[in-house]
Parts: structure tokens; C-alpha cells; sequence
């Protein structure tokens, strides 16, 4: 049973990076697919990106070009790099983790300024 903790949240100004991380324990993390999803207040959760076990990656069409997505398997992390932030990325960001079933973390607050 894998274990996640968010961390790297905060407040930026627009225009700004942050670079979230996914600690993962409990479990070999190289064997699970991890995703960064997002839920800004009164909307429904929403998918992010994706790295799978083997390295792709895929992201949410609202994020291309500006976050990216990598993991650590030596160091059981799983990053989220956002760069040129917009006031419409503000959401608390929460990573999972999935084999057989999806394991989810508590999540990390970012807000973006204008």
C-alpha cells in the first residue's frame, strides 16, 4: 500500500513558477502510474498529467507547454513543475498513484495572484 505526501505549494504572483512534489512510500513507486489532478473551489476535481511506469507522459490541454511532469524513482517523487502560472491554476494540486487501485494524497494549496 503506497503512501503520498504533496508538498511545494504557495502563493505566486502570475507569471510565476512552483514546482510541487509527491513523496511516495510504502511500496516500490516505480511499478505505478502517478497523475497530478487539481480542484479550484467549487469545481469537480481534474486531471493534470500523467507519467507512467515507463517514463511518457501526458498532460491536460489547459497546462501544455507551461507544467511538466517527472519522477525520481531513486528518490520515490513525483514532480510537477508549472511555469508562467495563471490566476486560473489557483487549486488545491493532489498526486495519485495507481496499479490496481488509485491511491490519493492530501493535497498542497496553490494560489495565483493577479
Amino acid at each position: 500500500q503506497v503512501q503520498l505526501v504533496e508538498s511545494g505549494g504557495g502563493l505566486v504572483q502570475a507569471g510565476g513558477s512552483l514546482r510541487l512534489s509527491c513523496a511516495a512510500s510504502g511500496s516500490i513507486f516505480s511499478i505505478y502510474t502517478m497523475r497530478w489532478h487539481r480542484q479550484a473551489p467549487g469545481k469537480q476535481r481534474e486531471w493534470v498529467a500523467t507519467i507512467s511506469p515507463s517514463g511518457s507522459t501526458n498532460y491536460a490541454d489547459f497546462v501544455k507547454g507551461r507544467f511538466t511532469i517527472s519522477a525520481d524513482n531513486a528518490k520515490n517523487t513525483v514532480y510537477l513543475q508549472m511555469n508562467s502560472l495563471k490566476p486560473e491554476d489557483t487549486a488545491v494540486y493532489y498526486c495519485s498513484a495507481q496499479r490496481f487501485k488509485v491511491t490519493w494524497g492530501l493535497g498542497t494549496q496553490v494560489t495565483v495572484s493577479s
